[in-house]
């Protein structure tokens, strides 16, 4: 049985096994990674052999192998451009059990205009989707129908926004089901997308890893084109001319990541900092000299144009993982259209942290 798993930024880690009499067998551990000593790497073998395959298996066998391994490195070890994680990953694909983004078949969305409160009611209807097996993982685009600001899920609604300034200059505001900060977004200004992927492409990692692991494709996507995008941790998307975007993350029951990111390609600053409080104190450390300039880093680092940038976004994800150009259903569409006529359009939710 043989895995490979390539660490973001890091090495690659292979596994070869076999399974004998229902445990871990001939465990060999390889790859381009440094480790020291080197004798270190006797130790992941010896954690990993002959431990049972149903518990390597199991949805807890991640973290059954990395305890096993932690405990078993003698003091002092060093794995440089990979982790114990890494490997586990490595020994559950060669399992059949951790895979990678093209043992599934993809779906592109392209973007629709719809209203904010629908943006938030596709993500959740489809994210339950995909968790049910009725759609196939993900790859959704938005185009916004109106200037919007969507906070975080956590975030106070009164340190975050003004409100009074919002309204006048008709900006709709809602909350969105996961954490992070407030975004601003008007037509044409942002680009954004949602990804509905099952829980084992990110299995064994941690929500930092599967950050960096999820949004990889996006930053060879900008590198191509000219901007010089760099993961920046916990979530952010970054650049030498300031921040490109944030992402944000929730993990539903039944096994589906939500991860969606928006990317400033042509914002207005000065109308950013009207309708957001916290912009206001921030906007000094996102790469912005002046209010009155525009955040543009897709933009002025690609010189094309919005819809020409999304093309070659997705056409850098089906070339590294595949996937075909489909649309939503029409009951996707209409139990997205009750849950935003409800529950993100609801007072209560938009107020639920004051």
């Amino acid at each position: 049985m043989h895995g490979e798993y390539k660490v973001h930024g890091g090495k690659l880690v292979v596994a070869d096994l076999e399974v004998r009499d229902g445990r871990l067998s001939d465990v060999r551990i390889s790859g381009d990674f440094f480790l020291e000593p080197p004798e270190a790497l006797d130790d992941l073998r010896a954690a990993l052999e002959r431990m049972d395959a149903a518990l390597a298996t199991a949805p807890t066998g991640a973290e059954a192998m990395v305890g096993a391994m932690r405990t078993a490195l003698r003091p002092g070890a060093a794995l440089i451009g990979f982790g114990v994680e890494s490997v586990a990953i490595a020994v559950r694909r060669a399992l059949g059990v951790a895979k990678g983004w093209r043992d599934f078949e993809w779906e592109i969305v392209p973007g629709t205009p719809v209203a904010p409160a629908m943006h938030l009611a596709l993500d959740d209807v489809l994210a339950r989707e995909v968790a049910a097996g009725r759609r196939a993982p993900t790859l959704r685009f938005w185009e916004w129908e109106r200037p919007a600001i969507i906070i975080g899920n956590f975030q106070s609604l009164k340190n975050e926004v003004d409100m009074e300034a919002a309204e006048r200059l008709g900006v709709t505001v809602v909350r969105r089901v996961t954490g992070g900060g407030a975004m601003f977004v008007e037509p044409g200004t942002a680009i954004t997308y949602s990804l509905y992927a099952p829980a084992e492409l990110v299995d064994g990692q941690s929500f930092a890893e599967s950050y960096a692991f999820l949004d990889a494709w996006v930053l060879k996507a900008l590198n191509a084109m000219g901007v010089d995008a760099v993961y920046k941790p916990l979530n952010d998307i970054a650049s030498s001319k300031g921040k490109i975007g944030g992402a944000a993350q929730k993990r539903y029951m039944g096994g589906t990541v939500l991860h969606h990111v928006t990317m400033a390609y042509d914002m207005d600053a000065e109308k950013m900092t009207q309708v957001l409080r916290i912009g206001r104190e921030k906007i000094s450390d996102k790469g912005i000299a002046s209010a009155a300039k525009r955040v543009d880093p897709v933009r002025s680092q690609t010189g094309l144009d919005r819809a020409e940038v999304i093309r070659r976004m997705t056409d850098t994800f089906i070339d590294l993982h595949g996937g075909r150009i489909g649309a939503l259903s029409a009951d996707e569409i209409a139990a997205a259209e009750t849950l935003a006529a409800g529950k993100f359009s609801d007072p209560e939710w938009l107020h639920h942290v004051p």
